[in-house]
């Protein structure tokens, strides 16, 4: 109960003390390419729920149909600002808006699409038992995620064998320190890793 406190006036404050930024950022993704400024994409959230997660949309309208992932910093399908703020983690701020509906939690294991869900083993599935976050220790771990698939000759195949497996255990770590104290460590982590 403590931690939904939390996380709505976190999410609350963070839109209002942001918003002048949002705004600015809304317009440029509006002016330098075609389609709307946010991607609504489905992702599996707390107890197999679908919901629909925003970002500020950083590639060409239609894109997903291409794949789901996005591979190398320089993925064709990314357009000129979307490459910033994919860099600098600005295309994800729009999800504070999940956190303050209750979709998602600002810390927690991030929510993947249902294609990707529907291979988890019931190890695995537990994760799927706490509201979704904005960043954990597998966002953390595979901060520069995209590079690595870019560097792969399969990367769905490099994505489900290799990284997929490996975040599900960050996750899992997760679980085990569910709380206000470990969700500010992480905050901290998040803030330090993009600055730096």
């Amino acid at each position: 109960m403590f931690k939904r406190i939390f996380d709505f006036l976190a999410a609350f404050f963070g839109i209002m003390f942001l918003l002048p930024f949002l705004l600015i950022v809304g317009v440029l993704v509006a002016v330098t390419s075609k389609g709307g400024v946010f991607y609504i994409q489905q992702r599996i959230g707390k107890s197999e729920v679908p919901f629909g997660l925003y970002k500020f949309r950083s590639m060409a309208t239609g894109s997903d149909k291409k794949g789901l992932l996005t591979v190398g910093a320089k993925d064709s399908r990314v357009t000129k600002i979307g490459y910033y703020l994919r860099k600098y983690k600005l295309d994800e701020l729009p999800q504070l808006i999940n956190v303050l509906i209750g979709d998602m939690s600002l810390v927690g294991p991030r929510p993947e699409v249902k294609k990707y869900t529907d291979l988890y083993n019931a190890e695995q599935k537990k994760v799927l038992q706490v509201r979704p976050g904005i960043t954990d220790y597998a966002s953390l771990a595979y901060f520069d995620e995209n590079t690595l698939l870019g560097k792969s000759d399969n990367p769905e195949k490099t994505y489900i064998e290799e990284i997929m497996p490996a975040k599900l255990k960050l996750n899992a770590k997760y679980l085990d320190e569910v709380g206000v104290a470990a969700d500010i460590k992480i905050i901290l982590q998040t803030l330090k890793k993009i600055i730096s």
